[in-house]
């Protein structure tokens, strides 16, 4: 095995949350950070502010609410 996938492995899955209830991103956020190989690093309230906070934070994984004011997955 390779020395990166090595590390890629080892280190913990990056995770971004959006979701426009400060509750939802609060409950998702507890729980994840309680897993030893998960780390939330951006919780975005809407849609602008998680396309920003994911080119910025580059997270493995996107946790998104499917509607949420300022981008949304479906619109009307």
């Amino acid at each position: 095995m390779t020395e990166r996938a090595t590390s890629e492995r080892d280190r913990p899955i990056r995770v971004l949350i959006a979701d426009d209830q400060d509750m939802v991103r609060t409950g998702f956020r507890f729980f994840l950070d309680a897993q030893p190989d998960i780390t939330v690093v951006a919780a975005a309230a809407d849609g602008e502010q998680a396309v920003a906070l994911a080119r910025e934070a580059r997270p493995d994984v996107c946790l998104l609410d499917i509607r949420m004011p300022k981008a949304s997955a479906s619109r009307p």
